[in-house]
């Protein structure tokens, strides 16, 4: 495998770890005012992502420095194409952080509400770009030969793009339930695996149209293979909720994930982004690779720096992996003026 492919196969897995990650945590404030209650319910539910969101966010940034170190000509052309929808997202991001961190720091009901919209718009707003911009690469943006943008930026919104922006949305929000009841007890585990149940399959019909649109359009032979695997994994994990088997429920939706990620870039290759306006315009892999040495570095540092940072969120995660509920929570607690 040439270091092109290489890092091609190295940002697919990038945005798999970061839909996985930052998935669950977009569903737990996408469902913050559906499954909590009252306001120390409320609080149980950022307490199950409080000490890891932040860390979820870092695979988006790395992802967007790898594809702008190994394909210099792919980043220039989706990001200039999509500059208004990521400049969206970047402000929801930075809002949904900021709102984790000040609701609490006054003891006021209408502080926290002003606070809980933010962190609840944001985590909406956030997967329907992600989806949105993703789906629109793999199936294709409107570029003339020299990789630039035909149009206004509104020709991103096309079918296909569209179902994926609901099909991360609805992954997200499956997710994050998921992940509630598994970090969670008492009534709030309960309302979360009753919603994963009862709308598990309406939100996950998305994410496999989404998938069938890219097989049947773009996909090949092998691309079979991992479709399959996800629409079974999916709904395997379903059945392991039913039966309270709550990790491997939420370790099945991973595996669907991976399904699906590969399918879709599996039917982007070689391909970075299709031209829909003509196929030989289409930017490819080889023709948007940085230099051999540049991705020869590349490599050598992120087989140092990877390792540090997947043992770091690893620890992360052990340190905080049991479950918490009310009596978890401490009373208020606001800095004296």
């Amino acid at each position: 495998m040439d270091l092109a492919t290489f890092w091609f196969c190295v940002i697919a897995l990038l945005w798999l770890g970061y839909l996985f990650l930052e998935g669950f945590d977009f569903g737990v404030g996408m469902l913050l005012p559906v499954l909590g209650r009252e306001e120390t319910e409320r609080r149980v539910l950022i307490n199950t992502i409080g000490p890891v969101w932040d860390g979820n966010e870092v695979w988006l940034i790395v992802a967007g420095g790898a594809t702008f170190a190994a394909f210099p000509g792919w980043y220039a052309s989706l990001f200039s194409t999509a500059y208004l929808p990521v400049l969206l997202l970047l402000l929801a991001l930075i809002g949904r952080g900021v709102a984790f961190e000040y609701r609490g720091k006054v003891d006021s009901p209408r502080w926290r509400r002003g606070w809980d919209t933010v962190i609840v718009l944001s985590s909406w707003i956030s997967p329907l770009i992600v989806g949105l911009v993703l789906s629109a690469n793999v199936f294709g943006l409107p570029l003339d030969a020299n990789g630039d943008r035909v149009g206004s930026w509104l020709g991103i919104f096309t079918l296909p793009a569209v179902v994926g922006s609901l099909a991360v949305c609805g992954f997200s929000l499956l997710h994050g339930a998921i992940f509630l009841a598994l970090k969670t007890e008492g009534e709030v585990r309960e309302r979360a695996r009753k919603f994963a149940l009862r709308l598990g399959i309406p939100l996950l019909l998305p994410v496999f149209a989404l998938v069938l649109i890219a097989q049947l359009t773009a996909g090949s032979a092998w691309t079979w293979v991992p479709l399959v695997i996800a629409l079974v994994a999916a709904l395997a994990g379903l059945l392991r909720l039913y039966s309270w088997r709550d990790g491997q429920a939420f370790a099945l939706q991973g595996v669907a994930l991976t399904g699906v990620v590969i399918t879709l870039f599996g039917s982007l290759w070689p391909n970075v982004i299709p031209s829909t306006l003509d196929a030989a315009w289409s930017l490819s892999v080889a023709d948007t690779a940085s230099s051999p040495y540049t991705l020869a570095v590349m490599t050598w540092v992120a087989a140092f720096g990877t390792p540090a940072v997947l043992i770091y969120q690893g620890w992360t995660y052990w340190v905080f992996r049991k479950r918490i509920g009310t009596k978890h929570i401490p009373p208020v607690h606001v800095p004296s003026s």
